[in-house]
């Protein structure tokens, strides 16, 4: 994390010493992947027996089953892409269940409103809060830094808000720049002041040192991850040294593939790769502490069902969520199918959305964390109830 000067000085007051060095396995903890730039759904999870799908894709569909590198068959209608076979065990486990036909009802295209929409909750309506933001606004120990941690550059607007979020690309690299200041730099000017202002610095700081020390040396992780999947490796580090995280937050981009998604060694397979790969490497490294933790992915949109002109997938509608960890009732892909057929279609040519994305995150807020008002969280949203994606703790 790089605080300045400015920025030290205006979360120092909410910043306090955290956890006890060692991780509570009854802790419960929500990890937010978010897939930025529209991830196709139909290319990740294949409805593999669809005649429709082959015909709008004739290029870039995922072979059928039993020929090389085809769909890896879950069901008599979905597969798995090939890219992501390490996901299959955990399916097969029930760690993992997927929601297909999933998004927003706002019918926007555009990444910058679609995301302002995932993140604040209210789809058409961008507040200046976040979700995640108004989800921890109802928790105790609201003064706690690492109820809330995103491993990104700046805070993502999901967690903006009133309650203190920490952002960081690296535990390890945890501190304070100011210009060429260093850490001691701030000690200094604190260390003999008698104000409430300079005593909060001088917690923020142990908070700092606390972090390095507990992150001090190469991480030793129980599985290997690619290189693509380092932010979730640093959650796994921050959990299993002893913080306190009721939420983290991830991102992982490359998913805008409006060209080259023919074929195993195309850009999409590649991005597919990596995130199977990490998805799998952090539930193996968690080991019992997943049983205590839920993973849930989702992107702004889904892509175009037919195929444009260079192999590739436009702006779409519906797409696919994924659930992993112990709490899940995995081994299947939720949801209702309305299927590729022309007039079943969204606007002709998209996937539709039959689930709203609202409706997957408020059971898992309500089942997973215990949230007793979700109407707090998702203003305006009326919950059709569960998907019996998450088992109620």
């Amino acid at each position: 994390m790089i605080l300045t000067r400015r920025h030290f000085l205006q979360t120092a007051g909410l910043l306090l010493v955290p956890g006890t060095g060692s991780a509570d396995p009854q802790r419960k903890t929500l990890v937010c992947v978010c897939l930025r730039g529209g991830l196709d759904g139909l290319s990740a999870v294949v409805p593999h027996t669809d005649g429709a799908y082959f015909d709008a894709r004739r290029s870039i569909a995922v072979p059928p089953a039993g020929n090389p590198d085809g769909v890896l068959p879950l069901d008599q209608r979905f597969g798995l892409h090939p890219a992501l076979a390490p996901l299959l065990p955990l399916y097969q486990s029930k760690q993992f269940v997927i929601v297909h036909a999933t998004g927003s009802p706002h019918p926007t295209r555009s990444h910058f409103e679609a995301q302002d929409y995932l993140e604040t909750g209210v789809p058409g309506d961008a507040l200046l809060d976040g979700w995640l933001s108004r989800y921890l606004s109802l928790g105790e120990n609201r003064d706690h830094p690492f109820r809330a941690v995103a491993i990104a550059n700046s805070v993502p607007r999901a967690l903006r808000g009133g309650d203190p979020v920490i952002a960081m690309n690296n535990p390890a690299n945890f501190g304070i720049r100011h210009g060429g200041a260093s850490v001691g730099a701030f000690q200094s000017l604190y260390q003999n002041a008698n104000d409430p202002l300079s005593h909060a610095g001088a917690r923020a700081l142990e908070t700092m040192r606390e972090v390095r020390e507990r992150t001090e040396g190469p991480y030793k992780a129980e599985a290997n991850y690619p290189t693509g999947g380092r932010r979730l490796m640093h959650v796994a580090r921050l959990i299993k040294a002893g913080f306190d995280i009721e939420v983290a937050w991830v991102e992982l981009g490359r998913w805008d593939t409006h060209v080259g998604q023919r074929g195993p060694h195309s850009a999409l397979s590649r991005s597919l790769s990596a995130l199977g790969e990490s998805l799998a490497a952090f539930h193996a490294d968690m080991g019992a502490l997943m049983n205590s933790t839920l993973l849930v992915t989702f992107s702004e949109f889904g892509r175009t069902v037919a195929e444009n002109g260079t192999t590739g997938t436009d702006h779409g509608h519906g797409g696919v969520m994924f659930l992993l960890g112990g709490p899940v009732n995995g081994g299947k892909v939720a949801g209702e199918w309305p299927g590729l057929g022309k007039k079943q279609l969204y606007r002709g040519r998209d996937l539709d959305v039959t689930t709203d994305y609202r409706r997957v995150l408020t059971e898992v807020l309500t089942n997973h964390l215990g949230v007793p008002n979700v109407e707090h969280v998702f203003p305006g949203f009326a919950y059709p109830g569960g998907l019996d994606l998450v088992r109620a703790s």
